[in-house]
């Protein structure tokens, strides 16, 4: 698997996998139904954020993106979003996102990262990311509206870097 920084030629291979976790409604609070510019604009912020793909053999598997939480005073914490396609979920494309992310946050000068937002019901990114050093510092009580489960926590997650 390789990981790269991504550009705008990627979003056509990007949008589907986007459009999947958009329409699932299990780990995003974004509405429903945007279109896919709207999504472009989202998911491919321009600097400070770095946004990547992960490929393998060729095809694009998944996407993440990091940049500051905050803005000026609270712009050394990162905070960062993942998706991977589901046909690959479960295969370590996430960890891989993950830990890359990491590294590059650490290499940009960030001091920490933070997940506003991890539904708490996604029980695998939950482990993955504590895997990866991230603990629950806090949960919000039925923030999120689930699409089957109806209302349930999010999680804050935080790792110093």
């Amino acid at each position: 698997m390789q990981i790269r920084a991504a550009s705008a030629a990627d979003w056509p291979a990007l949008w589907p996998i986007v459009k999947a976790a958009v329409d699932a409604g299990e780990t995003y609070v974004w509405r429903p139904t945007p279109s896919s510019e709207e999504m472009r604009a989202l998911w491919l912020a321009p600097a400070p954020w770095h946004i990547c793909v992960a490929e393998l053999d060729g095809e694009i598997v998944g996407t993440a993106k990091v940049g500051p939480n905050r803005p000026g005073r609270g712009a050394h914490v990162a905070t960062a979003s993942f998706i991977v396609s589901p046909d690959h979920q479960g295969r370590g494309v996430g960890r891989a996102l993950g830990e890359y992310i990491v590294r590059w946050a650490m290499d940009a000068g960030y001091r920490g990262m933070q997940f506003n937002a991890v539904v708490a019901t996604n029980t695998g990114a939950v482990a993955l990311w504590q895997s990866l050093g991230f603990d629950v510092i806090g949960t919000v009580p039925k923030a999120f509206d689930h699409p089957t489960q109806g209302l349930v926590d999010l999680h804050v997650m935080y790792r110093t870097l």
